[in-house]
């Protein structure tokens, strides 16, 4: 019996401030791999060059095109991944081959209308793919008519309940180019309960928590060590330690299992940590963590409806310090309220509670995306229009009385007094900062997260300009 061939394009470009592999793609591959013929191709690192002598070889009978990021949420340098999509990859493709394209990812299930028109694609899937994807093929190969198919398939109330199935990246795409920088990514949960006023993790996965078994994480974890070594693990939920007690299941799983192993995570929610978490991630093998306050001004954090306070922040600044957990701070300037005095808030907390070690990625402005509340907020502050598009150019927030010149000019008097405190636009260190980095960690064979090395050099840097 001959399956139908699925071919599915990562083509996403992007390797700052590392590259992160397809985790969805895998995921869908191992979804479709019982009753279709799949191949992954990883455009992150070949660029599209051999797609189509991939697709010639192939000859699949079904191409996904995944769009993880539409845009790089930074105005001045407003990097738009699209044009490069269209043109490295699918209009590549649709020259080749009249075979359906079907678009998915993050990114595009937050435009959808606008990316199928700018593609030409033939049917697009919004959100969760898993269940959506093997239909809509199931359907295709069954013969029915496009024009009874839905151009647009949403995972609305149809989400996959538990996601239950490895990815096994390392043995479905090139994994070695990606442990020179980049980690293996590890989901432990899909939704976000949350209600921040910006963000579109709800609009995407849902907005309930549903979690994996912890278990199934560390075997995860342990089978991937066993096949490539030692590495770092990051997990990419939206929140690690949400929904409470879940975080400190699968540390105890991992030191139950005695992996020894490098771990990393996004966002710690600042609500929910505790002794008892820090010193489980510690002794599970956590050597870095991303905090996401986003704000330290109380009224900032009302106003972003981050569902905690300032001194749930200044706890888990706190609890850094003791389990000496090199951290990489993120604040957001420019929400609805935001001014002089709320922004020095959030300054006067960095200098009082964050580690000169650490880095501070600072930036200004909002990014504008539909079926947020700030959608609605921007609309009925006049800053946009009902129904205009702004997919691009994109739109930002930035209060009536506190404008971008004003916000940039007091991030660069931050920055310039403050080495560990970094501009968006300054996030990507010149080539030869990098090399005397990579230089000097195999020099005293340091073990640190590589932007605590960049910081010191940058330290140095500054220090030999003053001279």
């Amino acid at each position: 019996m001959s399956f139908k061939k699925v071919l599915l394009v990562n083509t996403n470009l992007e390797k700052a401030p590392y590259p992160v592999p397809p985790l969805g793609l895998c995921l869908l591959a191992a979804r479709l791999e019982h009753r279709y013929e799949v191949k992954i191709y990883d455009g992150v690192f070949d660029e599209g060059r051999e797609l189509i002598h991939l697709v010639q070889q192939f000859q699949p009978d079904f191409i996904g095109f995944s769009i993880r990021n539409i845009d790089d949420i930074v105005m001045d340098r407003n990097i738009f991944y699209p044009d490069d999509i269209l043109s490295k990859f699918i209009l590549p493709v649709k020259s080749l081959t009249h075979v359906p394209i079907i678009l998915g990812g993050s990114g595009f299930s937050i435009f959808p209308e606008e990316m199928m028109r700018m593609t030409g694609a033939d049917f697009g899937i919004v959100g969760e793919g898993e269940e959506l994807l093997p239909q809509l093929l199931d359907d295709l190969v069954a013969g029915k008519e496009r024009e009874q198919l839905s151009k647009l398939m949403t995972a609305d109330g149809r989400i996959v309940q538990n996601v239950q199935e490895f990815s096994e990246m390392d043995q479905r795409i090139d994994f070695k180019p990606y442990l020179a920088k980049g980690g293996y990514s590890i989901q432990t949960k899909r939704g976000c309960s949350h209600g921040c006023i910006y963000c579109t993790y709800p609009c995407i996965e849902g907005s309930r928590f549903r979690t994996r078994n912890p278990s199934d994480i560390a075997d995860e974890i342990e089978q991937v060590h066993r096949r490539l070594g030692y590495l770092t693990f990051e997990f990419v939920d939206s929140t690690f330690n949400d929904p409470q007690g879940h975080a400190e299941s699968i540390c105890r799983e991992i030191i139950k299992k005695k992996i020894k192993v490098r771990l990393r995570t996004m966002g710690i929610n600042p609500r929910h940590t505790s002794e008892a978490l820090f010193e489980l991630m510690r002794e599970a093998g956590f050597r870095q963590i991303d905090a996401t306050p986003d704000s330290a001004s109380p009224v900032m954090l009302k106003n972003l409806n981050k569902g905690f306070d300032r001194w749930e922040i200044e706890k888990m600044a706190g609890l850094i310090k003791k389990y000496n957990l090199p951290t990489m701070w993120f604040f957001l300037f420019g929400g609805p309220g935001e001014n002089p005095n709320t922004f020095h808030e959030t300054v006067d907390f960095i200098d009082s509670f964050v580690s000169e070690e650490d880095m501070v990625y600072m930036t200004a402005g909002l990014r504008i995306y539909p079926n947020t509340p700030l959608y609605q907020i921007a609309i009925d502050e006049n800053k946009i229009k009902p129904g205009q598009s702004i997919l691009r150019p994109p739109a930002y927030y930035y209060p009536e009385n506190f404008p971008k010149t004003q916000i940039d000019e007091l991030m660069h008097q931050v920055s310039l007094t403050r080495n560990n405190c970094i501009p968006a636009m300054e996030t990507s260190p010149p080539s030869e900062m990098i090399q005397e980095a990579l230089v000097l960690r195999r020099k005293e064979r340091l073990d640190e997260p590589f932007f605590r090395t960049l910081l010191r050099i940058r330290k140095k840097w500054r220090l030999t300009a003053r001279v």
